[in-house]
């Protein structure tokens, strides 16, 4: 099987492995919106604003970290017992703190504490998970992945179902948490099926012998504390709105614009699915003589499908808006979606473009590139949600992202060349873009003018990579 071939092949189980347990996950945003007021859907989104902080400081960079060493190492049992007996430790150390610090903490976090010791709980499990889930990835495992993945995934969906609907008749069995706010509900389902995941992953954590190398350890830090860094700056980049509108608007907004955020979620598990499957085998084929070329090939055909999901969904938007949203309060926020699907798109081609700092072990430079977008992220919400609400979130995201893959791929052609396809990348992105834009702003959303758009980019795309595809096609 051709290397292009491979790719696709785990690309796409993987993809199965977060797309569909998402997409399920996903459902859950109409019962959240139908069931909560906006303002409870505000207080779901801020714990988990939260959670993204507390999990990237947990797992300090040691997931790439670990894909970096445990591929270029011959000493492979070295770097896996290494690598989860220092995230065990950590985690609990630093689990115990959180615990010990958990009234002030909570205080400034200006979180409920029930919700704040469901936090913790839930945070620490998925942090000691990290090194097993990726050891399964680096070994070319997405089948048994993907149904760990599921298995969460159901359980979430199964007690959301049962806690929240109250159409069941398990009045004992929601007595039994005695939980004053409904959204508490939605915590509780998490950490149970957190739990469940930690049962499941279990042997995974003595797949290696008993064997922690100091020197190793120095690697794995060096190499994953820009990264941490970097998570850092990018889960401002992405949940920074969600915090700051509570504060600067109210809570009504924030829980309106969340839920429309959503429905950008098809772009999002796009990107999660392809780095899924790309981040193992970014590494695993740089030592091949034709590594670059590879990797620009799976660059432009990324953005030709995620070009295609962000056309689909911003022509189809009021089609698939009533499936995850019907209560009319949360859709003052809409207009936000088609910028927060180009912003992803961004993202997106950033996350293809880093591999130059990964490989090259320049980490530092993603984590300078991330405060930058950090910093715009900070700076233009600040200055605009007073002028304009909720759309300078969305604005501030697409140009955070857009900066970011421009740095990047500037960087990256200098310290790392791939002969990308600029020329075509761009023409797409343009297309798509003035396509699905027009459709939603100009034309008022009008379904028939954005099909025969979309079928006029199907078919620019058909003609202009025809000859590539059939040699793609033919191996």
């Amino acid at each position: 099987m051709s290397a292009l071939k491979k790719f696709f092949k785990d690309t796409i189980i993987y993809g199965l492995a977060i797309v569909l347990p998402r997409l399920i996950n996903f459902l859950l945003v109409r019962l959240h919106t139908d069931i909560l007021p906006n303002e409870g859907y505000s207080e779901n989104t801020k714990f988990y604003v939260v959670a993204a902080f507390f999990n990237v400081i947990l797992t300090y960079g040691m997931e790439t970290s670990f894909f970096r060493f445990f591929s270029k190492n011959k000493d492979k049992n070295a770097v896996l017992s290494t690598s989860i007996i220092t995230i065990v430790f950590s985690t609990i150390f630093f689990g115990i703190l959180l615990f010990l610090f958990r009234t002030s903490i909570s205080e400034a976090l200006r979180i409920n504490i029930d919700f704040y010791n469901l936090l913790v709980g839930i945070t620490i499990i998925d942090t000691l998970i990290v090194i097993p889930f990726a050891y399964l990835r680096v070994k070319g495992r997405p089948i048994r992945f993907a149904c760990i993945k599921l298995i969460n995934v159901l359980i979430i969906v199964i007690l959301n179902v049962l806690l929240l609907s109250k159409t069941y008749g398990l009045e004992k069995l929601r007595e039994l948490f005695n939980v004053e706010n409904d959204v508490e509900y939605i915590f509780i389902a998490n950490l149970i099926a957190s739990t469940v995941v930690l049962i499941f992953m279990l042997p995974y954590f003595f797949k290696a012998k008993f064997q922690f190398e100091i020197k190793i350890l120095k690697q794995l830090f060096i190499y994953g504390w820009p990264i941490m860094v970097a998570g850092l700056a990018f889960v401002i980049n992405e949940n920074l709105d969600k915090w700051l509108l509570p504060e600067m608007e109210n809570e009504f907004i924030n829980g309106a614009y969340s839920a429309c955020y959503k429905l950008a979620v098809f772009m999002t598990l796009f990107i999660q699915a392809f780095r899924m499957g790309a981040e193992p085998f970014f590494f695993n084929h740089s030592d091949k003589a034709n590594a670059t070329e590879t990797y620009a090939i799976i660059l432009k055909y990324f953005t030709i499908v995620g070009a295609l999901g962000l056309m689909i969904v911003v022509i189809y938007i009021d089609l698939l808006r009533p499936i995850f949203i019907k209560k009319e309060s949360y859709l003052l926020a809409l207009d936000i979606v088609p910028i927060i699907l180009l912003a992803n798109l961004c993202l997106g081609i950033y996350h293809n473009l880093s591999i130059w700092y990964k490989l090259t072990d320049r980490t530092r430079f993603g984590m300078y590139i991330s405060i930058i977008g950090a910093v715009i992220t900070i700076a233009f919400n600040l200055v605009f949600i007073p002028k304009i609400g909720f759309m300078a979130c969305a604005y501030a995201t697409l140009i955070a992202y857009g900066v970011m893959m421009l740095i990047s791929y500037i960087l990256g052609q200098k310290y790392y060349p791939v002969p990308y396809n600029v020329f075509r990348i761009v023409i797409y992105l343009i297309l798509s873009t003035s396509l699905s834009f027009t459709t939603y702003y100009h034309f008022n959303r009008d379904i028939l003018t954005g099909t025969v758009f979309l079928l006029l980019f199907i078919a620019i795309v058909g003609f202009l990579e025809r000859n590539e595809l059939k040699r793609l096609l033919s191996r």
